[in-house]
């Protein structure tokens, strides 16, 4: 395929820029045209950050005058004398005249090559915030306002407003500006588009999902230097070298708006890849292809008695980004519930599918979630949390290939709480049995009780034993509380661990002892000698691979609930006799 025809201009170093010089920009105000706007350049902010510097100009003609600065312009070139200075990339927020930041473009080339990965921290399977990690936007201070970077207008189709707006303040704490309906969505054309359509000014679409779903971020090229592309003039999520595809794009109407005027825009044909995003801008390749993950998400209402009631199924593909596909992913499990379930009043879900991953064993999902308020954002949670601790958890290993998801959804709270538990008797010898009955209590007056019967081991030291009955995720964190942050040894021991997790449609019944116990990279050491303790002990608590104290669990059995959700955890004691 040939490369861009477009012949880069000499660039214009910050040094020579003073108060009073014209110049032009250049951007897309209808279709695919690059028209030009004027410049006049008002000074230079010197070091707004660390080794960066912007140039503050006054912006005219074209719509400006009416519209402002446009969401959407982030990258527009301008030139001063046939150089290139740099990238429209920052304004201030309410302003009557179009002002905006210009980021040098010796600046946006600075971080083009650093062959590294953004480095973050891994991700707690009890966070929230899928976007915690992720940077946010920077602002600039300037006299009694502020600048900041352009809000990158993010055009979602095929999504319920019911998920923009459950997801709008994330979306808007990373910089996006989300837009509904202001986009042509669907999938830009498969065949790779003529690179000669690309050019300084020209408008382009990050996809960062597509399909039945889509989502893509707008923005300007800056600069294009045989195959590789310079756009935004500030950062997109900050995250690194990366592979996100981007596709052309039309501009069909500007929306001039009090706040902030934007672009409604459409993705038309892929033209390469993002590889790299970074504070000052974003890079990439023409002509080079991103690897699309697919998914499959189907919903199905079912009746009480279990038979299937409706379907819906969703077909996308999304981007492959350690930090990006978890929220891409959650956002997407939320809208196929909300589109044909109610996110307030009564409802039940179970979740399960599969994960694969390139070079690892598969990652299953299986779970229940009943509640009377936005249950689904727990159930979209549930599907995206696991695929999150295993990208990030640092393992290039772990790569996505496929995600498979499928949603069983009753309008009845099909949810039991542990309502009681007793012993068959309050002492017992080594070598005897113990019965436990579980009371599980549900709506309506149903009560369901389930007995497990547990042997005391010949030798057993007399004192306390504990049974705790309780949900799967307070068993969950009761087992590896003392392990969250541990960083992982191998893929095959993250896959292990999020596959050990324990669902919430059954009752988990842990039997446990007071007496010291140790956890050694994820096994159990219950109640070591005396001598083992004290070696144990003096080891650096929460370090990978070495040992942590706790109560020793003895034992764990489970109790089958069917596709009933529990919550809740009672403990009974019973001695243990010489």
């Amino acid at each position: 395929m040939g490369l861009a025809l477009f012949a880069q201009p000499p660039v214009m170093p910050l040094n020579e820029i003073r108060p009073g010089m014209r110049g032009i920009g250049k951007t897309v105000f209808t279709g695919d045209r690059v028209d030009q706007f004027d410049v006049e350049v008002l000074g230079v902010l010197e070091n707004v950050g660390p080794r960066q510097s912007l140039v503050l100009a006054r912006l005219s003609g074209g719509p400006l005058q009416h519209t402002g600065v446009l969401q959407g312009m982030s990258g527009s070139p301008v030139y001063i004398g046939g150089r290139l200075v740099g990238a429209v990339a920052m304004s201030f927020p309410y302003a009557k005249d179009p002002i905006a930041a210009i980021r040098p473009f010796e600046e946006m080339r600075r971080k083009r090559f650093t062959g590294r990965d953004a480095q973050r921290a891994g991700i707690s399977l009890w966070e929230t915030d899928l976007t915690k990690n992720m940077a946010r936007s920077t602002d600039v201070p300037a006299g009694e306002s502020r600048l900041m970077d352009i809000a990158t207008p993010v055009s979602f189709a095929g999504f319920t407003r019911g998920t923009i707006e459950h997801f709008g303040a994330q979306l808007k704490s990373l910089g996006f500006e989300p837009r509904q309906g202001v986009a042509g969505g669907g999938k830009p054309a498969r065949r790779l588009g003529n690179p000669a359509k690309l050019e300084p000014g020209s408008m382009i679409s990050v996809q960062l999902l597509t399909g039945d779903m889509s989502v893509g971020a707008d923005g300007t090229v800056t600069a294009v230097e045989g195959k590789h592309v310079y756009a935004f003039g500030h950062r997109f999520l900050s995250i690194g070298d990366t592979q996100l595809p981007f596709a052309r794009a039309e501009v069909l109407t500007l929306l001039p708006n009090l706040s902030s005027s934007f672009k409604i825009s459409t993705a038309r044909e892929w033209m390469g890849t993002i590889t790299a995003d970074y504070n000052t801008a974003v890079a990439g390749e023409l002509g080079r292809r991103a690897s699309m993950i697919p998914v499959s998400i189907e919903v199905q209402r079912k009746s009480s008695n279990g038979k299937p009631i409706s379907s819906a199924g969703y077909h996308i593909e999304m981007v492959n980004d350690r930090y990006l596909s978890p929220f891409l992913l959650q956002m997407a499990v939320y809208s196929a519930i909300d589109a044909t379930e109610r996110t307030v009043g009564v409802s039940s879900f179970l979740l399960r599918g599969q994960v694969e991953f390139e070079n690892a064993a598969p990652l299953k999902l299986d779970n229940a979630y009943a509640g009377e308020f936005n249950v689904p954002a727990q159930v979209s949670l549930g599907a995206a949390m696991p695929v999150a601790y295993a990208l990030q958890s640092g393992f290039d290993a772990l790569t996505l290939k496929n995600v498979s998801i499928t949603v069983e959804a009753f309008s009845q709270n099909k949810q039991l709480q542990v309502a009681g538990a007793w012993a068959s008797r309050e002492a017992v010898r080594p070598g005897e049995s113990v019965d436990l009955t579980v009371l599980l209590a549900g709506e309506n007056g149903l009560e369901l009780s389930r007995t497990v019967s547990y042997q005391v081991p010949v030798g057993a030291v007399p004192g306390p034993l504990f049974f705790t009955a309780a949900d799967g995720n307070t068993t969950n964190l009761t087992e590896y509380r003392n392990v969250i942050g541990e960083q992982p040894k191998s893929p095959s021991r993250v896959l292990s661990f999020l596959n050990g997790l324990r669902g919430n449609n059954k009752a988990y019944v842990r039997v446990w002892r007071a007496s010291p116990g140790y956890q050694i990279e994820g096994e159990d050491l219950p109640n070591p000698p005396a001598s083992v303790s004290m070696v144990l002990g003096r080891g650096p608590a929460n370090q990978a691979g070495w040992a942590v104290p706790r109560n020793a669990k003895v034992a764990e059995m489970s109790i089958d609930t069917g596709d009933m959700i529990v919550t809740g955890s009672k403990t009974v004691q019973v001695e243990i006799k010489e």
